[in-house]
């Protein structure tokens, strides 16, 4: 049988690293992706401990390039995606006085441009194949610019309705688009280590997310769900 391909751009502690295992427990060899390669090393090592597939590319979602190099070397080691999960992004809370042309112009290119350049690079093989997944993780800031969150809202803006034009494109052509609204907190070791006394039940379970993107996948085409989005039941929206 045919080896399945899952690739996974902006793996790290937390939901990068709950998708990319998810996956690899349902069979998928994983691409794993991110700017870092330190980050990759303890996934990619818990996927191969699990028996599963994986290997550590390291990807700038920012540079067209890096992320077609990336994906180069996917296509060699493992094969075409016929999974593509884009996890990237940047976060920076600042006053719009206060961020510098390239600062804004940085933080577009990781919320928003890396999904375009990452899609590019999957569409034509999942065509060819009339199937595939992409998924993408969207924020509170996809649906609201709050103050002083201009660099993360016009981002994900952007790559909500990338999303949208992508499963209006390709939808009709066999292809499942899908955009994760995340609203609320994701437990990480970065959030505990800032707030270490915070609930559980008021931050999302990085796995629980996992499973909903590996849903997603599962979904029979004639019920596709174009947005989905997460928050933890006590989350005020």
């Amino acid at each position: 049988m045919e080896q399945k391909v899952a690739a996974v751009m902006g793996v790290g502690p937390g939901l990068g690293a709950a998708v990319a295992c998810r996956f690899a427990r349902g069979g998928f060899a994983l691409g794993l992706m991110a700017r870092s390669a330190d980050k990759l090393t303890p996934i990619h090592k818990d996927i191969e401990r699990g028996g599963g597939i994986a290997r550590s590319i390291p990807a700038d979602a920012t540079d067209p390039d890096s992320v077609a190099a990336a994906f180069a070397q996917l296509r060699d080691q493992l094969g075409d995606p016929d999974v593509f999960v884009y996890n990237a992004g940047a976060f920076e809370v600042s006053g719009v006085l206060d961020i510098s042309p390239e600062q804004f112009e940085q933080c577009w290119r990781a919320n928003c441009f890396g999904g375009f350049l990452g899609a590019k690079e999957v569409l034509l093989p999942m065509l060819a194949r009339q199937r595939g997944t992409i998924i993408f993780t969207g924020a509170t800031a996809s649906l609201r610019g709050s103050a002083r969150f201009a660099c993360l809202a016009v981002g994900k803006f952007g790559l909500r309705a990338l999303a949208q034009s992508l499963a209006r494109e390709f939808g009709p052509e066999g292809i499942h688009v899908a955009h994760v609204v995340i609203d609320g907190m994701i437990d990480t070791p970065r959030i505990r280590s800032l707030a270490p006394d915070r609930a559980d039940d008021v931050l999302l379970s990085p796995e629980a997310i996992a499973e909903a993107y590996w849903q997603l996948h599962a979904q029979e085409r004639t019920a596709w769900t174009m947005e989905l989005d997460l928050r933890p039941a006590v989350e005020k929206f």
